[in-house]
């Protein structure tokens, strides 16, 4: 684990880096509506330390993006006869980076058989709604790597084999204007790779009289990425441009986060997302403290408080023996008190509509108290500085009285992927601790590459699926302006962060649960099943949702992901530490 701790930040970059395979283990869930799927992550060799934060050069050399973008017509290509007689037994490597296996190709698992699914999701009808901004995007990457084959480039119907095939021809007047969007951007992309800067920013200037933060979804996603691009250029020859780092952004994500901003809440209440994770991992903490008596919680990250409204609810409705005496909550948090005293406002105005006697004092730390069906709910929130402040007595965790002990981390482990020394130091105080469940809430896509091009394209999707999800679920009117703010202050900056930033202000850094799943067993961390109750949850919850139909939800291995329009959006996973009774855990080097 030296890598983790010595490293220079100046020029070096971590990147978790995990195995992934297709999931022989993987369980179906048809009562719940439940579609299955496989999905392949990064190949590695078994021998090799994965899971880990390896120390990776800045300043290696970005790959031709069409390199990356001639993998989704290879792996169209691949036809399901194909997969019977064996001949693509090893599918193509991405080289330059992780793409569209899930981006390109849909992976089901029908009878027990691992199939690749032909059929093209966009079918061009006279009567048709208007394409997706993934499905322009995708049409975009095609048309570019048809462009750098050199074949046919004024005629991509002619594309052997290629799944879109004549319905390129069928596009609207306003699809074709996006595909150039598209096109442009994939373009300037690869020349800032080359460091072909003055190419780059023609290209940009083109995009910039094409593209609006108020246009079609596929515009304003665009128009956040030139943005980044602008930035990435300025960065790179020093220099500042009126759209790069003349308008760099100073928002506080994690201000806009944590405080019950309107388009905070909007996106809560209009978009499934959130409402699944929390419901469901509500429900996986209920069902590991169902025979309890005592219960601790500790909360890496209360946010804004609203999953804690979820277990009131779920508490308040609890009638089973044994009776419940304590539920006691440990937020961590890094926030100002007064932030923490408008979480607590807003607990206690939900305890007020569940006929929940709520209170609240601000001591050495901030401590909540509510009392439900006679039992005692006390909150107690600790703030610090640093991560590495944080110590196993700051818990408080009752010897005297038996407590059932639950760890529950909502999006905090990414924020601590670019320190590692922090999240390794979180881990080992986590296993002294030995909780009966962690539960765990990440982003389902990798944006730590070091690769500017890799972040780029997974970044361009991710981002194209939550912007398609914005547009689709967030309606004109205070929805819409709601989902403008949400698309400058979150995202906009997030892909500002993501693309041109390095060092230490790449503070946005996500990967994915097979990653996250390499790195947990370093320190004795088993999965474990979330519990058929928290997967009918998260089922019920998108059922409630006009948009269900767009919003589906998968497992890889144990853990939940959250799909938009068949691209990975949010996990959600439980863990145990493996830690025999007779292992004396050192927590002198802590």
């Amino acid at each position: 684990m030296d890598e983790l701790n010595s490293f220079n930040r100046s020029d070096e970059s971590y990147e978790l880096e995990g195995q992934g395979d297709f999931d022989s283990n993987f369980h179906s869930l048809p009562d719940y509506g439940f579609s299955n799927f496989m999905e392949e992550d990064y190949q590695q060799s078994p021998d090799s330390d994965h899971g880990l934060l390896n120390n990776l050069r800045l300043d290696m050399a970005s790959p031709p993006i069409h390199t990356c973008l001639e993998e989704i017509a290879k792996l169209e290509r691949i036809t399901n006869e194909d997969l019977k007689r064996g001949k693509h037994k090893n599918p193509p490597s991405l080289a330059s980076l992780e793409l569209l296996k899930s981006h390109g190709t849909g992976f089901k698992k029908l009878t027990g058989e691992r199939i690749i699914e032909a059929t093209c999701p966009v079918q061009i009808r006279p009567d048709r709604v208007r394409l997706s901004v993934i499905e322009i995007m995708r049409i975009a990457g095609v048309k570019l790597v048809h462009s750098a084959s050199k074949m046919n480039e004024d005629n991509p119907s002619d594309i052997p084999g290629h799944r879109y095939g004549h319905h390129c021809s069928d596009l609207t007047g306003i699809e074709v204007k996006n595909v150039h969007l598209a096109e442009n951007l994939m373009n300037a992309v690869e020349k800032v790779s080359n460091e072909q800067f003055e190419n780059a920013s023609s290209l940009l200037d083109e995009i910039d009289q094409l593209c609006s933060y108020t246009g079609e979804p596929v515009e304003r996603i665009v128009y956040y990425f030139s943005e980044a691009l602008r930035e990435k250029i300025d960065r790179e020859t020093g220099q500042t441009s009126d759209k790069g780092l003349g308008k760099k952004l100073t928002i506080d994500l994690d201000k806009v986060i944590m405080g019950p901003t309107s388009q905070m809440l909007a996106c809560h209440r209009r978009i499934p997302f959130s409402q699944i994770l929390q419901f469901s991992g509500v429900q996986v903490i209920i069902d590991h403290v169902m025979d309890a008596r005592r219960v601790h919680i500790i909360d890496l990250g209360i946010r804004n408080g609203c999953h804690w409204t979820v277990l009131m609810q779920a508490l308040a409705s609890r009638r089973h023996e044994p009776p419940l005496e304590l539920v006691k909550i440990t937020a961590i948090t890094t926030c100002l008190e007064k932030d923490i005293a408008e979480t607590g406002k807003r607990l206690e105005s939900f305890a007020k509509t569940l006929d929940l006697p709520f209170s609240y004092k601000i001591l050495s730390g901030i401590i909540f108290y509510v009392l439900i069906n006679g039992a005692m709910f006390l909150t107690k929130v600790i703030m610090l500085l640093d991560m590495l402040d944080l110590k196993e007595d700051v818990f408080d965790l009752g010897e005297e009285e038996k407590e059932s002990v639950v760890v529950y981390a909502d999006f905090l482990l990414k924020t601590m992927i670019s320190k590692p020394d922090r999240l390794e130091w979180l881990m080992k105080v986590l296993k002294s601790i030995n909780p009966c469940v962690v539960v765990i809430n990440e982003v389902e896509s990798n944006h730590n590459s070091p690769n500017f091009v890799n972040r780029f394209v997974e970044s361009l999707f991710y981002y194209s699926a939550y912007f398609d999800s914005l547009d689709e679920c967030m309606e004109d009117g205070d929805d819409g302006q709601n989902r403008r703010m949400t698309e400058s202050d979150l995202f906009g900056q997030a892909i500002r962060r993501i693309l041109a930033a390095e060092g230490e202000e790449r503070n946005i850094r996500h990967v994915k649960i097979a990653v996250w799943r390499a790195f947990f067993t370093r320190f004795g961390m088993e999965e474990v099943d979330l519990g058929m109750a928290s997967l009918y949850q998260a089922e019920l919850v998108v059922r409630r949702f006009p948009c269900r139909s767009s919003c589906t939800l998968d497992l890889d291995g144990k853990s939940l992901i959250i799909r938009w329009k068949g691209i990975p959006i949010h996990s959600l996973s439980a863990w145990k530490f493996q830690q025999p009774e007779e292992e004396k855990y050192d927590d002198s080097h802590l």
